[in-house]
């Protein structure tokens, strides 16, 4: 009797608390204990994921795909890494390529966490292939286009921590440094005040971002692949970069506490549009001469339809929210280095915390934060007083009047990070939480919940 109720015990600390037993002990953080494997890397991202070196991480990779384009630009981004003059890294690339590219890494097992980044279609069933071979996941988003990969996705959510593994997903704009004090500030009620609800016509929290399917990275013109302009394969734009804007939503409302998606997310609208891509551009950005036939079906007019835009209009415990996406081709005639651009507001009662990004800020985001007080002088020394507050954790941060009631607030070149060095910083966090044994119960249920958002709107938007 007393064997039967420990079970049941396990049994509901498993399905409701999120137990991870299993997991603890596997790392204890010592040199090459994580063993990477990469799997169909379609997107940058999964090199990316690369460009520096961890000491817990072996430096032999395994990366497991099929034939095609997609798998040697994958080396060929990981090759820059480890040739370039500074900080050059050391990678040892081993790779398979075959029909059977994914059996084949779950037979060999050669490693114990395997990256994803690639065709979003195919991704909810990678996550899961790799749960129920106990891989744990690092994973970039969305890890879920629709409604029906987002319950195999639940239900492998609920099943990892009995196969003792962890599933993360790359959230690069958490540790975008405007993102971040963003964030710090709004959780000081002597400047910021209480969180307004808003109304869904002026929501309380907004965030647009801005993207260009042409663009550079790493000082490379970007080369996307095919599929990536299949809504079917890569997912609308609404579960797409949402995924972003939803998960900074979530971190700013409810930080580091648990959601629960039937009770804290009520949805007002949503919709979608298409953004035109003709042939020229087309074959610019792919440098293929033709569309392929799975992209018949998006054809108007012979030019491409992509549905690559959203908007969300929601209520996440009570606060009114919009989040839209929009996918330009490229940046505008004299604009095009300045790479994707964002926008944001949280609004307060004392204050709103905004990040600006336009032509008036040069294209790089800049903070401001706007006194809705009358003393201005007062609301000036608070704002010090709390930037000097989180002077150990960012240094160097000041103040510069730019406007009516608005301050904006410097930041020093070398406490700001590239796109492309924030994924260090996710494969750090997740590093960590490998060592630790186990991912934060709040950590879970934001993962869950933003994904339930993102496909949920898609559905509202068609």
């Amino acid at each position: 009797m007393r064997k039967y109720f420990a079970m049941v015990i396990c049994a509901a600390m498993l399905m409701g608390m999120g137990c991870q037993s299993e997991s603890k002990g596997k790392f204890n953080g010592s040199k090459g204990e994580v063993k990477l494997l990469t799997l169909d890397p379609g997107h940058f991202h999964a090199a990316l994921v690369q460009m520096y070196m961890y000491d817990q991480v072996d430096p032999t990779v395994h990366v497991y795909a099929p034939e095609g384009d997609d798998a040697q630009m994958h080396l060929d981004r990981v090759k820059i890494y480890n040739e370039r003059s500074e900080r050059p890294t050391s990678w040892n690339e081993q790779l398979y390529t075959g029909d059977d590219f994914l059996e084949k890494m779950i037979e060999e097992k050669k490693g114990n966490v395997v990256v994803l980044a690639g065709n979003n279609g195919k991704k909810t069933g990678y996550v899961k292939a790799a749960v129920d071979a106990g891989i744990n996941v690092l994973s970039d988003k969305p890890m879920a286009i629709d409604q029906k990969n987002f319950k195999m996705l639940e239900q492998t959510l609920r099943e990892a921590p009995e196969k003792g593994v962890m599933v993360y997903d790359i959230m690069t704009e958490r540790s975008e440094i405007n993102n971040e004090l963003q964030r710090v500030l709004v959780a000081m009620p002597e400047l910021f005040g209480e969180m307004q609800q808003g109304t869904p016509e002026n929501p309380a929290i907004t965030k647009e971002s801005v993207h260009h399917f042409f663009k550079y990275v790493s000082g490379q013109p970007l080369r996307r692949p095919e599929w990536y302009f299949d809504v079917e394969q890569q997912g609308e734009g609404i579960v797409d970069v949402t995924t972003h804007l939803v998960d900074l939503v979530q971190c700013t409302v409810m930080p580091e506490q648990e959601i629960d998606y039937t009770k804290d997310i009520e949805f007002t609208s949503a919709k979608r549009w298409a953004t035109t891509i003709p042939l020229d551009k087309y074959r610019l950005v792919t440098g293929k001469d033709e569309y392929p036939d799975f992209l018949k079906k998006d054809i108007v007019n012979d030019t491409l339809q992509v549905y690559s835009n959203g908007e969300l209009n929601y209520k996440l415990n009570g606060v009114n929210c919009r989040v839209s996406v929009v996918w330009n081709f490229m940046a505008a005639v004299g604009t095009e280095g300045t790479g994707d651009t964002h926008y944001s507001v949280v609004k307060g009662s004392k204050a709103n915390i905004e990040i600006r990004q336009g032509a008036e800020q040069k294209y790089k985001p800049v903070l401001y934060v706007v006194n809705n007080g009358d003393d201005d002088a007062a609301f000036e020394a608070t704002l010090r007083k709390a930037l000097k507050s989180v002077g150990d954790k960012y240094p160097g941060l000041g103040i510069e009047k730019s406007g009516d009631k608005e301050w904006k607030v410097t930041i020093p070149a070398d406490i700001v990070k590239t796109h492309e060095q924030r994924f260090s910083s996710v494969m750090q966090v997740y590093l960590d939480y490998l060592k630790q044994g186990e991912i934060p119960a709040w950590e879970r249920s934001h993962l869950k919940s933003k994904y339930y958002t993102t496909t949920q709107a898609f559905e509202l938007a068609r």
